[in-house]
């Protein structure tokens, strides 16, 4: 099963044109998702009245800088995850990040490519469908279950759902029942039908979960980025103890006065309540 293209298979049984008719209405569905997303958090207005205003107030950045910033946000904060400082939720993210790239490619070249009636699929593009979902689920259920803060730090239980909890769980059900269908060969009807169902709600609600924020992170990235190479750094006091801007901003009267370094103190152990 691992090198047949399930999809080519299901494909057969179905109208012309209908796989990929479902893939181009989901990329429709992300398109407006995401842009509703932003125009209703108000997410582009705040990037540029904030850009306008730091760029008034700090230094203008040169060209051969603002490239050199784009290419560190690009390979530190997108490519390697760099805002993740506990390393095993950087790898969970990356898993599945990288693993729904694989999947996403891999999914469209055999819908595209190679549908039912065409030549088969080289091996190649199942074996990838299968290692980017198993990638996801590996990282997904990883942190579902482990790394999640309400579970790990607060204790609350892994089975305990909220809203923000859409887009991973999702996620989860669609790759898992995409990755029983194939394993049966794609010819299971009813998991078929289930695993496009639980795909609809994972893309058509990119406005109620975190699926947006793929898109617009990294311009948070590099606008941070840029305030620090301009010498505004958002308008904020510097975060060093022996600035006395910072030091006034405790309210109490033993911390504005406390020594610069305070030894190991709470890293001695790590967190696990908040």
């Amino acid at each position: 099963m691992l090198n047949v293209n399930p999809f080519a298979v299901v494909g057969a049984s179905l109208p012309d044109g209908f796989l990929e008719c479902f893939l181009v209405v989901m990329a429709v569905a992300v398109v407006a998702g995401t842009l509703f997303d932003i125009i209703h958090k108000g997410s582009a207005r705040y990037f540029f009245n904030n850009m306008t205003k730091t760029r008034a107030k700090g230094h203008e950045v040169g060209g051969g800088k603002l490239i050199s910033i784009a290419v560190q946000t690009a390979v530190v904060d997108v490519l390697a995850s760099g805002e993740f400082c506990n390393l095993k939720r950087r790898v969970a993210h990356l898993l599945g990040m990288y693993g729904f790239v694989l999947y996403l490619v891999a999914t469209a070249v055999m819908v595209f490519r190679y549908p039912a009636g065409a030549a088969p699929a080289p091996e190649i593009w199942p074996t990838l469908w299968w290692i980017g979902a198993l990638m996801v689920l590996v990282g997904g259920y990883w942190f579902w279950f482990f790394i999640r803060v309400d579970v790990a730090a607060e204790g609350h239980s892994p089975l305990r759902i909220a809203r923000a909890d859409l887009f991973i769980l999702s996620l989860l059900v669609s790759v898992t029942l995409g990755v029983i269908w194939a394993w049966m060969g794609g010819r299971n009807g009813v998991l078929f039908w289930l695993y496009l169902l639980a795909t609809a709600v994972l893309f058509f609600g990119v406005p109620w979960s975190k699926f947006a924020h793929m898109f617009f992170k990294p311009a948070a990235a590099f606008d941070k980025r840029v305030s620090r190479a301009n010498g505004t750094a958002e308008n904020l006091p510097l975060q060093t103890r022996d600035d006395p801007e910072q030091q006034k901003r405790h309210s109490m009267e033993l911390l504005q006065n406390a020594p610069t370094d305070m030894g190991l103190g709470i890293k001695r152990e790590a967190p696990r309540h908040y």
